[in-house]
């Protein structure tokens, strides 16, 4: 029933499982608010796995029993035993490939904290409000899954009350696991308010979603490959903000990425943010580099989240959601208006899990 490679990793996951356990009962830990929600966010997302396995193993063992039972000299008992056995094996199989089911999504449901970014693309001041409504429909969503949304900074247009990027921290169970799909190239077809013929505009914007990695999983050396400019905030057109230096442009040199970060009044927690951000697209880069390595054997998957990659088109006029993955149409009012990417999310998380099952 069960491949070796796919023991081990279930093995591991349940020292992972236990590990957690004996951490959230040492009171040093429990004095830390922030690992404790790091470490529940992982023993939940460890918890179907390693409990599946654990019944589907005390199955194995009823099974073995029974086994003994038909083969023994009570004849009674091995009646009852042969009858009960296919039951058990069935349950058994049955655990199992639902273990499985839930072991391929185990790695994204571990990370608890994505950086959101969200940029406008073609379509000049309509695309900069269908950035803003993106937004706000994933703030919305974030509610509606219990998580914490974050804006870190919006670089925002006064005069048509769009946006032309943003950038969220969202945190909570399974904001990776569902989150990863969003990215890529959002489109949408409607009238712009700015539009006096009542044509209907495609525009578009690109949504990027980046794992928060804790420190141990990527580390950069602050003193020498970082560069840091410290500067007055811009507004649109470059000009200042205000006459106090708190805004902070980061560079890794060893990379190229940079980040700059002006949405808060204080320096500090600029810096703060940025230094976040910036970690965030170093492990960003260096996954995209594991991928590319892989890529040729895995041409033919659906969905790899690269951002040039259209994954959405949102039609007004037909008051439908159409994901370029899925041939099912979603309602347009449910999901971008109400926020609620449920069922969307529902049926990208089967079409994965069955993909991965396939390559086990």
């Amino acid at each position: 029933m069960l491949p070796e490679a796919v023991r081990s990793k279930l093995d591991e996951l349940a020292e992972q499982y236990r590990d957690t356990g004996r951490q959230l009962e040492d009171p040093e830990v429990l004095s830390d608010h922030e690992k404790v929600r790091d470490l529940s966010i992982r023993r939940a997302a460890l918890a179907p796995v390693v409990e599946g396995y654990q019944q589907y193993l005390a199955l194995l063992s009823e099974a073995s029993d029974l086994h003994a039972a038909a083969e023994g000299d009570d004849a009674e008992l091995a009646e009852l035993a042969c009858d009960e056995l296919p039951k058990v094996r069935a349950a058994a199989l049955e655990r199992i490939e639902a273990v499985k089911a839930a072991l391929v999504s185990s790695d994204d449901n571990l990370v608890g904290s994505v950086m959101l970014e969200v940029r406008a693309g073609t379509g000049g001041d309509e695309a900069q409000l269908w950035a803003r409504d993106l937004l706000a429909m994933y703030e919305k969503y974030a509610g509606i899954a219990g998580w914490t949304f974050e804006a870190l900074d919006i670089n925002a247009d006064d005069s048509h009350g769009g946006i032309r990027s943003a950038t969220a921290n969202i945190k909570g169970p399974g904001v990776w696991a569902e989150l990863s799909f969003e990215a890529g190239v959002h489109s949408v077809k409607r009238v712009p308010a700015t539009e006096t013929q009542g044509r209907i505009h495609t525009s578009t914007a690109t949504v990027a979603v980046l794992p928060e990695p804790k420190a141990v999983e990527v580390s950069i050396d602050w003193a020498n490959d970082v560069t840091e400019h410290v500067t007055t905030s811009q507004g649109p057109g470059g000009q200042n903000v205000n006459k106090v230096a708190t805004a902070v442009h980061l560079v890794h040199e060893p990379t190229g990425l940079e980040v700059r970060m002006q949405e808060s009044k204080s320096q500090h927690q600029n810096r703060e943010k940025a230094r976040r951000l910036l970690l965030a697209r170093l492990y960003d880069l260096q996954l995209r580099q594991a991928h590319a390595e892989r890529s040729a054997a895995r041409k033919g998957q659906i969905g790899t989240g690269e951002r040039s990659e259209k994954v959405r088109v949102y039609r007004y006029q037909d008051g439908i959601v159409a994901d370029q993955r899925l041939d099912t149409k979603f309602q347009l009012r449910q999901v971008l208006f109400d926020g609620d990417l449920r069922p969307i999310m529902r049926a990208l998380t089967e079409q994965r899990t069955a993909q991965r099952l396939a390559e086990l």
